[in-house]
């Protein structure tokens, strides 16, 4: 997809319009609920006051819930970010090395095999990170390994064996308590988030985030091709290689807390480039705001929309195909001049 050749709002302006968009998703997410909060009570509270209920809400279910859907949102749109710079691919998605599957085979092992939550999310975790080291060691050892195409197809491969083993520990599970967690998990949900869960999972986000920061002009060079990139000093393998090992830790950490949420990672950079244009210096925390204040609003209109919360996988679906649809349609209009 060609850039967008028009962007409506100012370089100066939008980090401030990006911040105040995401504070008012916050705090959306904080007042809306199955017991809403309003201004006030909350600001009683912050202050040390209120009532005993609305106390127990704010802090003990409603902020973890809410910074961790907004962590969970930045990791996917930042990797997916990287991920589509690293491979010169708008279509490339968090999942492409099959991270999101081997998370997910991870973690319903883990409640195959009944561990506690938090050693359900390390599995997962662990295995994501498993699952790409042995995408990278495999196109490595095969002929013309370290090359694009060869990554992807072995994703591919390791993605559809990890598939593969989850629709084997879905078969043995018990189908009275098990297999609704483990279908329930698999479409994403927040329902049981904590302060440990977002303690845990922050120290890996902000590891994999940061170097992808502090190396934002390096990375924007990839778009120009290897041969162009090693000219201006800038070594495309190993770079590569890093912005792959970091997008995946942000991946897992976030599906190892939230569980398999799509489109986030693939629709979130589309919608940021209609702002900032292709340059990754300016598309990364662009992309990565963004992702943050939009999962949590999904997240917030998950546990608000009905009396039994909506899986995030659905609603990111329902909201995340249109929206592709028409970021396509004008890309092809852009295409087409």
């Amino acid at each position: 997809m060609p850039p967008f050749r028009r962007c409506w709002v100012t370089e100066r302006s939008l980090a401030p319009l990006l911040l105040a968009g995401l504070a008012l998703a916050l705090l959306a997410g904080i007042a809306i609920g199955p017991f809403p909060l309003s201004l006030r009570r909350i600001a009683e509270v912050l202050a040390g006051g209120g009532d005993a209920q609305s106390a127990t809400v704010l802090w003990n279910i409603r902020l973890p819930r809410v910074f961790a859907a907004a962590l969970v949102g930045a990791a996917l749109a930042a990797a997916g970010t990287a991920y589509q710079t690293a491979f010169r691919n708008p279509l490339v998605s968090p999942d492409i090395l099959g991270v999101s599957a081997g998370a997910g085979f991870g973690a319903v092992l883990g409640i195959l095999l009944g561990l506690p939550v938090l050693a359900i999310q390390l599995t997962g975790f662990a295995t994501g990170l498993a699952t790409v080291a042995l995408v990278l060691v495999l196109s490595f050892s095969l002929r013309g390994g370290g090359q694009v195409l060869v990554m992807v197809l072995c994703g591919i491969a390791v993605g559809a064996l990890a598939g593969a083993g989850i629709s084997l520990v879905k078969l043995l599970a018990d189908p009275e308590q098990q297999l609704p967690a483990i279908t329930f998990w698999l479409m994403g949900s927040l329902a049981g988030a904590k302060r440990t869960d977002v303690a845990a999972a922050l120290p890996a986000i902000v590891a994999g985030l940061m170097p992808l920061v502090l190396l934002r002009w390096r990375i924007g060079l990839l778009a120009l091709g290897n041969d162009e990139a090693k000219t201006l000093g800038v070594e495309a393998t190993r770079l590569r290689l890093l912005i792959i090992a970091c997008a995946t830790l942000m991946t897992s950490a976030a599906v190892s807390m939230a569980g398999v949420v799509g489109w986030i990672g693939l629709m979130v950079p589309h919608m940021a480039r209609l702002l900032t244009g292709p340059r990754f210096d300016r598309l990364l925390p662009a992309a990565t705001l963004i992702g943050a204040g939009f999962m949590v609003l999904v997240d917030t209109a998950a546990r608000s929309i009905a009396q039994m919360e909506v899986p995030l996988g659905i609603l990111t679906a329902v909201l995340g195909a249109p929206v592709f649809v028409w970021l396509l349609a004008r890309g092809s209009r852009g295409w087409a001049e």
